[in-house]
């Protein structure tokens, strides 16, 4: 499992440099590479090297890694080299089931087996909760058993895995050289190993280990990576035999350490490189976040953009527009959908040209139908796709849209095509995400209303930094957003409608459950005992002073047991003058991470933060970037710490509203700035201490402790799904 965080351009920069200069420098041989022979002992007489087909350049450079070593004879180990084409996550239609190789599941205990956190609660943790592989984690272990299986048909004694991101330390022959020596000296008592690893990151406490000479130990467990490893044929065979995995390749090996004959060098000899990312995604994550194991939070903001732009999408209704406009989003437009009509301004400047748009991908839009020819001789490098669906027949609009495009650079999507992504994207020459295709239902075009909000409904508010992502529209003082009246499906909505109104006189179980984890810009770890109950008061959230290993707080938060899409969401808070401390009371899912917040910082009761976090797909889609949102500072004109008030948000399928005493006081559209929120969350309200000064203040332990009362919660909305509280992860704006 590799956490290494993205690369800084001057790092990699510098990184790149170096390598450039390493090779002027003469080549070294290494002896413990070549052709067996029977005077010179066993030898590594085979390099795989792992590579995605749509990863050439990856390829290139390890060809020059390869080229940079000679083996025994005096030839480059390019000669000994076979590029393995590693399996492609973004294959997969769905997510892979179980078979004999593969059970895509494991737990948090299995992951505390090879990585333990000594600081963790262990009273605390759901070890045997199953953790579902994420489908490149899913890819690399079968790329792995792939080579294995070509390993134990071979001929070979011992061969060296490499996946293709990887570099050699300018030490790497004189230590790997001293190294086989010593463990061809330990082995001809014991017979031939099974694993060598010469890459590697031990875990952050140690790994348990047997020193078995000056350069090689034998690992007991904690060894993260599979980048670079020396594999004999006898243990090839003995990993085969071992199947199935459970988990990450690199997890579960080290569970079969006790049955293996493992070694490993004194020190990494190969590392992953400096100047490249990982494209794998860690099913681990949310569960380390939320035991506290990761107590930092950088901006994971998504970072490419496409390239082929604009987009126009067209075709009749109920041919898959709805899902389309999700897909190209979740490649990184910024994609306007299913409306009557544009906003003026907008249509204005994509009719005209001009490049200070919203917007980069249109589908589904009513006003763009008799401007199809313009957008054409406007656009000629355009993308356009059309949708087409079977049983559904073209109107005479669309036909008229479908003729004015002949001969255009378009493509063609079936909803009955069984690889979507593969059409958009081969179109669109951008790679596919690793998640399946959207499949919604399609909306219809959405009428749009004239006019803009009243000043004295929506208040003059500050901005704090915003994330800059393709969801985010950065401030234009031409720009409100787009308002329009739902569909009449989108306004009944899904699931239960249901009415809750629960003054908090003691836990009703039914509804609510009690947290006890946190999430990483969290200085505290929710207890169920900071919570209180009483007749007349409600709960009181509670913040105290309580080392306990990862925290040095305690904290308090109550989750919805259900999840809920659109209604009105009311609480009476009074809010604690504690600075550090943040109130939140808020709507919040993750995969893909979707948010609506209120919030009050203990050090300026007086003001609300407003927050909206957006991103696209469907359910388990793995979009959870940013760790800004969309904020907005709200002044109150009273101090909410005094006396409770009333908060409140209104969420529907085209419009945020907030509340606060049944007055409002913000209120945001479709893409004002962001999209609306639709899919199912779970309703919190917390009380936490912020990692950030510049959000709540500097802590004041003599103030401590901090009590918010809750004196009630009512709710009216659509009860989607029973959730069971672990998507409650909480993160900070």
């Amino acid at each position: 499992m590799n956490l290494a965080r993205p690369p800084l351009a001057a790092v990699s920069q510098v990184f790149r440099f170096w390598l450039t200069l390493r090779r002027l420098l003469p080549r070294r041989k290494c002896r413990t590479f070549g052709v067996q022979g029977a005077e010179k002992g066993p030898r590594i007489e085979k390099v795989y090297v792992i590579n995605l087909d749509r990863e050439p350049g990856r390829w290139s450079k390890m060809e020059q890694e390869l080229r940079h070593i000679l083996d025994s004879s005096g030839a480059d180990l390019l000669s000994l080299a076979e590029r393995h084409v590693a399996v492609d996550a973004n294959a997969f239609s769905q997510e892979p089931p179980k078979d004999a190789d593969i059970v895509p599941f494991y737990t948090l205990g299995d992951q505390l087996f090879v990585e333990p956190q000594p600081l963790v609660l262990p009273t605390r943790l759901e070890l045997n909760t199953p953790i579902r592989m994420s489908r490149a984690e899913i890819a690399v272990a079968r790329s792995h058993i792939n080579v294995w299986r070509q390993v134990a048909a071979s001929n070979h004694a011992y061969v060296l895995i490499l996946e293709d991101d990887v570099w050699f330390h300018s030490g790497f022959t004189r230590y790997l050289d001293q190294a086989w020596d010593e463990v061809l000296t330990e082995c001809d008592n014991k017979g031939r190993f099974d694993v060598l690893y010469v890459s590697y990151l031990e875990v952050k406490h140690g790994a348990p280990k047997t020193f078995l000479s000056s350069k090689v130990f034998r690992p007991v467990r904690g060894l993260w990576y599979l980048s670079g490893y020396v594999l004999s044929r006898e243990g090839a065979e003995k990993l085969l035999r071992l199947l199935p995995c459970h988990g990450p390749i690199d997890l579960w090996i080290n569970h079969q350490f006790d049955v293996l004959d493992v070694r490993a060098t004194k020190r990494p000899l190969i590392s992953q490189r400096r100047d490249a990312g990982s494209n794998n995604s860690y099913s681990i994550l949310p569960t380390l976040t939320t035991i506290g194991a990761i107590t930092s939070e950088g901006a994971s903001l998504f970072n490419i953009r496409p390239t082929e732009q604009p987009v126009f999408a067209f075709g009749p209704e109920g041919s898959g527009q709805s899902s389309l406009a999700m897909a190209l989003s979740m490649l990184g437009y910024r994609c306007c959908s299913d409306l009557q009509a544009l906003p003026a301004p907008e249509l204005e400047r994509l009719l005209e040209g001009r490049g200070a748009r919203v917007f980069d991908a249109y589908v589904n839009i009513g006003s763009l139908d008799a401007n199809a020819r313009a957008l054409r001789s406007r656009y000629p490098k355009a993308k356009f796709i059309l949708t087409a669906a079977k049983g559904i027949t073209a109107d005479d609009t669309f036909l008229s849209v479908e003729e004015g495009l002949n001969g255009t650079d378009i493509a063609v999507l079936h909803s009955e095509e069984p690889n979507r992504w593969q059409v958009v994207c081969e179109h669109l020459r951008c790679a596919p995400p690793t998640c399946s295709f959207p499949t919604l239902k399609d909306l219809g075009q959405r009428p749009i209303l004239d006019g803009t909000i009243e000043a004295d409904q929506d208040p003059k508010s500050k901005r704090p930094r915003r994330d800059k992502s393709p969801w985010i529209v950065e401030p234009r003082k031409w720009w409100q957003g787009i308002r329009s009246l739902p569909t009449e499906d989108e306004q009944m909505g899904t699931g239960t409608f249901v009415r809750i109104n629960d003054c908090l006189e003691c836990l009703d179980e039914r509804r609510w459950l009690l947290r006890s984890d946190t999430f990483t810009d969290n200085l505290a770890l929710f207890r169920p005992s900071n919570v209180e109950f009483s007749s007349g008061i409600g709960a009181a959230l509670s913040i105290r002073r309580e080392p306990l290993g990862v925290r040095d707080y305690t904290a308090a938060s109550l989750v919805s047991r259900d999840q809920y899409l659109f209604g009105k969401f009311e609480a009476i808070i009074q809010a604690s003058n504690v600075p550090g401390v943040v109130t939140g009371f808020f709507l919040h899912r993750n995969s893909p991470r979707q948010e609506i917040d209120i919030e009050i910082a203990g050090n300026r009761p007086d003001r609300l933060l407003v927050n909206v976090f957006y991103n696209p797909g469907g359910e388990g889609a793995n979009y959870d970037y940013g760790y800004r949102g969309a904020p907005s500072y709200i002044e109150l004109g009273f101090d909410a710490s005094k006396a409770s008030h009333r908060f409140a948000i209104e969420w529907s399928p085209c419009e945020i509203r907030w509340s606060v005493d049944d007055h409002l006081v913000h209120r945001r559209a479709i893409w004002d700035p962001t999209p609306i929120p639709h899919l199912p969350m779970a309703l919190h309200v917390n009380s936490w201490l912020s990692r950030s000064t510049q959000l709540a203040g500097r802590i004041n332990n003599r103030r401590l402790p901090a009590t918010t009362i809750i004196g009630s919660i009512v709710l009216e909305a659509n009860s989607v799904v029973s959730s069971p509280g672990s998507d409650g992860l909480r993160r900070s704006s």
